[in-house]
Order: structure tokens, then sequence, then C-alpha cells
């Protein structure tokens, strides 16, 4: 959909209000309240987030306002009464992380907001570990900056960002270098630049695993932090 679709009321009516009781008639006196009435709410709507940037939707053969068009066809026929308000959350062109994740920080989404307010405290306050600045492409060994060349950052991002899924030496190799790189690697040579990458990682060097006989695999680690980028909100409405 569109590197988020949201849909949702208008952002100008608060996703906070809450119903109120209502007003007694002229012709019937208000109670005197025995006590303070809990206050209650009820569900006014939803949001979807959903992380696809256009060029994934253009392979797919559609676009995100294609998408957004769809989900209102089918709302309109399922809830010819809701409202809708879409939204397209924009960030770097070389910004890391998850869509969906940029896409909910873009938006403001609370939960997003408070982790990523959290994940910046701690990477502030670390002093120990590692930390992967996916926003800034940069790693932090025990609170100090490593010297990751790009392709060395490029390759532990990328085993990072696919945490717990073992990853083929074929697929770093066509992910990671083109065609016509000079410096491509083979399926094996890959492994050289696994060795300096993790030489670098020092004492942490495990964080990277070897899958023998297919490949390598980044699992969350203790002594790991993410740091993902931050996206802002557009003010196009599809």
């Amino acid at each position: 959909m569109s590197n988020t679709a949201l849909l949702e009321a208008p952002l100008s009516r608060p996703a906070h209000l809450r119903p109120v009781a209502s007003l007694p008639t002229p012709t019937t006196p208000a109670a005197p309240p025995s006590r303070a009435a809990a206050p209650r709410s009820a569900p006014r709507g939803f949001a979807l987030y959903v992380g696809l940037d256009e060029q994934k939707a253009a392979a797919a053969g559609v676009s995100l306002g294609t998408l957004v068009e769809a989900l209102r066809r089918t709302l309109a026929d399922l809830a010819p009464d809701a409202e809708t308000y879409a939204t397209v959350a924009l960030a770097p062109t070389d910004a890391g992380g998850r869509d969906v994740d940029l896409v909910r920080l873009a938006l403001h989404e609370p939960s997003a907001v408070a982790r990523s307010r959290h994940d910046s405290d701690e990477t502030e306050a670390a002093t120990v570990g590692v930390v992967v600045d996916i926003s800034r492409k940069k790693v932090l060994l025990d609170g100090e900056s490593a010297a990751f060349t790009y392709k060395e950052f490029e390759l532990l991002q990328y085993l990072v960002l696919r945490e717990g899924r073992t990853i083929e030496r074929t697929e770093l190799v066509s992910s990671l270098w083109s065609a016509t790189d000079d410096d491509a690697p083979g399926e094996r040579t890959i492994d050289v630049h696994v060795r300096r990458l993790r030489a670098k990682l020092g004492r942490y060097e495990d964080i990277v695993r070897t899958v023998r006989g297919v490949g390598y695999r980044f699992d969350r680690h203790a002594d790991v932090s993410i740091r993902y980028g931050h996206g802002t909100p557009s003010p196009d409405r599809f």
C-alpha cells in the first residue's frame, strides 16, 4: 500500500476524543451524581500501516495511489458510512530499517515513537556492547565508532535487518554487489568479507553466525542494540 496508507478519520480530529454522557433534557432535571463515573471509551476507527515503497509497488504492477483507492472501494462496499483519510510517509532514500517501522514512526504512531525514544536513550547511554546505527550508517563498539567500510556496514546491516533468517552466500553477493562491480566477490570469496567484518567486531564477532553449508545469520543478542532511521509525514493525500 503506501509507504503508508493511513486510513483513519481526518488528523484534525484528535484521536484521544472520548464519548461523553448526553446532556439532560429540559424536562428532566439532572440527578446529582453519587460518585464520579469512570470514563468510558469506544473504538472510533482504525489505522492500517503499510510498509511498501514506490519501487516495490511498481515491481508488483501497481502504485501506492492504486492500492489506496482499492482499499477505499472495499471500505465503501463493506461500510458505506466510513470516513477515510490517507497520507504517505516520506523518509530519506538511504534510510535503513523496515518500511512499516518507518511508516509508523513518520506518522507518529504512539508505540513506535515511544520505542524510538527508548532506543535513542539506550544508545546514548550505552558504553558496553554493539550499537548498529542504521540511520547514521555506523557501528559503535563499547561506545567507540568502529572503522567499518561502506560494504562491511552494508553486509552487517543486511544480516541485522533479516534477523533470525539464514542468508545464503549467493543472496549476499547478488543483493550487495551489482553484476558490473569490479570487486564483486564470488560465492566462496564472500567468506573473506565476512572474516574482515568479524575481525572489526572484535570480541563481538559471534553476533554474525555461520550456518555450515548454507551461509550466515544474525540473531538478536543481548549485547546488540539497533537504531532505526526516522521518517517524516508528507502533506500529500491520495
